[in-house]
């Protein structure tokens, strides 16, 4: 998705080292720290929609980066530095997202972002942090425009920002992926396809709609929601008078779930599917008619089925977190390990402390980082995306999400 945030330096006195307790991360809008006491000081800033309607998952990645914090502290992964994180809150909003991106390269010890949540809201903060040489890592987005140009449907790739990188993998797998589920293992041939008008959204939704027409099956009608509204009544008359046999929602949980409901409501009794948007308990919270059938497809194999995750989840259980690590929790856990190994190398490379153009070299160090994390394998392509291709595709069943199919992709 997604649609899916800062280190600051400050060398102190080992005598005087400022601390944050995990206490303090949880309670007083994310601040957090370890026992690391002495030497450089580095702060792993979170960007996120940590209010609103998709605060759920935001405070997943929030307090995902927290534990990776507290985790490389207790084992002073990095000698001489402890990490600490500031949490953004960019409400899910492009201008939002990008003062936040203004405040960040502002102040002259940052160096690099773990964020956001939202693609249009990555877009709107990419080229401040690439002239500033501010490292960026999202958890979430999936857009492949971020990181492979606005030529990539064409077979143009050129990685527009060098400072850009993500733990989740693009739509380009994602819409395919989908489309070969719906059409071949759900059999449904007449998707009605819709989105939310949002880079995210409408993005995933063509990439689908071009597979699925490549496959063979029908789009027989089209149209879009506005986000924040209620009302999808329009669209979901539409879509029953269509002939569809499903639905295809390109869009995030909030509008997801209300126009499943809407659509079943109508008297459609087809099931609606989407992307990672719509992955999260909350879109079956927000239908009132019962959605078991509904289909979703996220990044990832499901991560309380992954041996390399068993330990993260026990940790942010022990936590006391607030709430659910929910989608990208493992992703943002990995987002934010794969800066702190960055400045581990940075660190090594310069006799201990870190340089002068610490920025730079964090980025240059990022394009070597290697690691078996939450989600398994991490590392990065010369675009600065992923190369743990891994998807899976969920299905509402007794009104919870279960996991149904997942598969890895090469290129």
């Amino acid at each position: 998705m997604r649609q899916r945030s800062l280190l600051i330096l400050t060398t102190v006195l080992t005598t005087g080292a400022l601390t944050l307790t995990a206490c303090g991360s949880r309670d007083e809008g994310g601040k957090g720290g370890g026992d690391n006491a002495g030497g450089t000081t580095v702060v792993i800033g979170v960007d996120a929609p940590l209010t609103g309607s998709l605060s759920a998952l935001g405070q997943g990645i929030k307090n995902s980066v927290d534990l990776a914090v507290q985790t490389a502290n207790k084992n002073k992964e990095v000698p001489g530095v402890t990490f600490k994180i500031e949490a953004l809150d960019d409400q899910a909003t492009p201008a939002t997202g990008k003062a936040n991106a203004t405040k960040l390269v502002g102040m002259k010890d940052v160096l690099g972002v773990v964020g956001p949540l939202n693609s249009g809201v990555s877009q709107s903060m990419q080229a401040d942090f690439d002239k500033a040489s501010l490292t960026q890592v999202s958890p979430a987005n999936t857009n492949p425009s971020l990181s492979q140009g606005d030529n990539w449907g064409s077979g143009q790739k050129s990685r527009p920002f060098k400072t850009y990188f993500r733990t989740a993998t693009t739509d380009v797998i994602q819409g395919k992926f989908a489309a070969n589920y719906l059409f071949k293992d759900a059999g449904k041939k007449k998707v009605f396809v819709v989105n939310d008008k949002q880079t995210y959204g409408a993005g995933l939704a063509k990439i689908f709609s071009d597979e699925f027409k490549r496959l063979g099956g029908q789009v027989v009608g089209q149209d879009s929601v506005t986000v924040k509204e209620t009302d999808f009544s329009s669209t979901a008359n539409k879509i029953k008078t269509s002939g569809a046999d499903s639905v295809y929602f390109g869009g995030q949980y909030p509008e997801g779930g209300l126009l499943s409901d809407q659509v079943k409501k109508a008297g459609a009794k087809i099931p609606t599917m989407g992307g990672d948007g719509i992955y999260d308990p909350e879109f079956i919270k927000a239908s009132g008619e019962p959605n078991d059938g509904d289909l979703a497809t996220s990044v990832g194999f499901p991560i309380e089925k992954l041996p390399t995750s068993k330990k993260f989840i026990e940790d942010y259980k022990a936590g006391g977190y607030k709430d659910p690590y929910a989608a990208y929790g493992g992703y943002s856990y990995d987002a934010a390990w794969s800066i702190i190994q960055a400045v581990k190398a940075v660190v090594a490379a310069n006799s201990g402390k870190l340089p002068d153009d610490a920025r730079a070299k964090v980025t240059e160090a990022m394009a070597k980082v290697s690691f078996e994390g939450v989600t398994g394998s991490v590392a990065f392509d010369e675009f600065g995306d992923t190369t743990n291709k891994q998807l899976t595709v969920y299905q509402v069943k007794n009104g919870a999400w279960t996991d149904v199919k997942s598969e890895t992709f090469k290129d």
